[in-house]
This record gives structure tokens, C-alpha cells and sequence, in this order.
């Protein structure tokens, strides 16, 4: 068995509410010298060994978990 790590992060520029809302809350609480909050996806998918993993992996993304307009993911294969 083959654990592939997807990261899926959002592209520079890009809006990110969730994160900005946990800066607020985090401040809130009384955390000080926070710069940034950035929110990022991870998955892992098991796949049976065998075949291009890192090319069905790549598939999966560019069709399903990560919208090449706003995001950057990158894999890595465990």
C-alpha cells in the first residue's frame, strides 16, 4: 500500500477568509505577534502499489481536490 500526501493551499493573492477570521479569534484570545494565518488542505489517500501512483495522484487533483485557477497543491508519495 502507497500513501500519497496532498497539499492544497490557495495561490498568492487569493482571498482567504478562513484564515483571516482565525488571525481575528486568535488576537481575541490574546495571542500577540501573529503576522499571517494561512488555511491549508491536507489529504491522504491510500492506494493499492502498482502503476503510476504519482501520475493517478496528479489526476485526482487536477480533476477533483484542487482548482487550478486559485489553487497550488503539491504531492508527495510516503
Amino acid at each position: 500500500m502507497v500513501v500519497a500526501e496532498v497539499r492544497v493551499e490557495l495561490k498568492k493573492g487569493v482571498a482567504d477568509p478562513e484564515g483571516k477570521n482565525t488571525l481575528k479569534a486568535l488576537e481575541l484570545l490574546g495571542f500577540d505577534g501573529l503576522k499571517d494565518v494561512k488555511t491549508v488542505k491536507v489529504f491522504d489517500i491510500y492506494l493499492e502499489d502498482g502503476g503510476d501512483v504519482e501520475k493517478k495522484v496528479d489526476e485526482m487533483c487536477r480533476r477533483l481536490l484542487a482548482n487550478p485557477v486559485i489553487h497550488n497543491y503539491s504531492v508527495k508519495i510516503k
